[in-house]
């Protein structure tokens, strides 16, 4: 089997969040529905992994160390490599002009946390659905 039939059957999520527990929950439910995972626990990590792993989608938490979410989410959208990946923020800033945010800086979604597992997966399913779409169709998320 050729590598891009395996990478559109299984999709790379980058999960960066800097609680460990938080990345390991997400880990294992994303993994069980089969899922590939590769994890950041700040901004500046994320940068980086996302430029060499070029994942799919990102869940993004906004208070990061180092480099928050929304920066490293802008650094992020200035690679042209990085142009179809969906990055959906999971945060705890749950005032509603946080949303609005999160989407300014070029998010596709935001989840408050605590999320709820199924909301979580909902979520990820969609924005994956709207990332392959796009693509199909050849429409650059820019």
């Amino acid at each position: 089997m050729s590598a891009e039939p395996q990478r559109l059957a299984q999709p790379l999520i980058l999960l960066v969040d800097d609680h460990d527990d938080t990345r390991n929950l997400y880990r294992y439910v994303l993994e069980l529905r089969g899922y590939r995972i590769v994890e950041a626990k700040d901004g500046e990590e994320a940068v980086h992994m996302a430029e060499n792993a070029l994942p799919d989608l990102i869940l993004m938490d906004t208070n990061l160390p180092r480099v928050d979410g929304l920066m490293a989410t802008s650094r992020i959208r200035k690679h042209s490599a990085l142009n179809n990946v969906r990055i959906i923020f999971v945060s705890g800033n749950a005032e509603p002009r946080w949303r609005g945010v999160a989407l300014s800086a070029r998010g596709d979604d935001y989840l408050v946390k605590p999320v709820s597992l199924d909301d979580l997966e909902k979520a990820v399913t969609r924005q994956l659905v709207i990332r392959r779409a796009k693509m199909n169709i050849g429409i650059s998320i820019v």
